[in-house]
């Protein structure tokens, strides 16, 4: 029988928190690092901080952007403000694992965050991620006309806890 690991309210195979480097893993090589997560999506970016000497993510904003300068001028203030040293984005895939047409614009956004600013970038898989932020703000009272305004950022954290409980388990 497969391990299971429970996401927020979902219960999923162990397996399906895996990692996609595209550089070193920058949380296990220093102390005290900054990381940057993204959830990534067409019209909507959610973004997160955290540090992984504490493990604990915070959601930071929602960038709404449909042209990519805008985008990426608004991570641009992130990272300058932040000063991450890592960038952590989620990969959406379909439930069974395969990947879908915004999988590989999510590769190509991740390619171009590590070409334009110069950061290592780690993508993990964001499966349910949006899902668990839903029911973690519903959870909280948070009203349903409320929610998405924040919920891309609620779920960067969801990726980004995913990320640093992974950092764990390998160390």
């Amino acid at each position: 029988m497969r391990e299971r690991l429970r996401v927020g309210i979902f219960e999923l195979p162990a397996d399906c928190l895996m990692f996609f480097s595209m550089s070193s893993n920058k949380c296990a090589a220093q102390d005290s690092t900054t990381v940057l997560a993204l959830d990534f999506g067409e019209k909507r970016i959610g973004t997160a901080v955290g540090d992984c000497a504490l493990g604990i993510p915070h959601p930071l904003e929602t960038i709404v952007a449909d042209a990519n300068r805008r985008r990426f001028a608004a991570i641009a203030a992130l990272i300058e403000e932040w000063r991450p040293v890592l960038l952590v984005v989620g990969l959406p895939l379909h439930l069974d694992g395969r990947e879908h047409e915004l999988t590989r614009r999510c590769r190509r956004f991740a390619n171009q965050l590590k070409g334009r600013f110069g950061l290592p970038v780690e993508l993990i898989d964001e499966r349910l991620t949006s899902a668990t932020a839903d029911a973690l703000l519903t959870a909280a009272g948070v009203a349903a006309r409320k929610r998405k305004p924040v919920l891309d950022q609620v779920a960067a954290q969801q990726i980004l806890q995913g990320y640093f409980e992974s950092v764990r388990r390998k160390t």
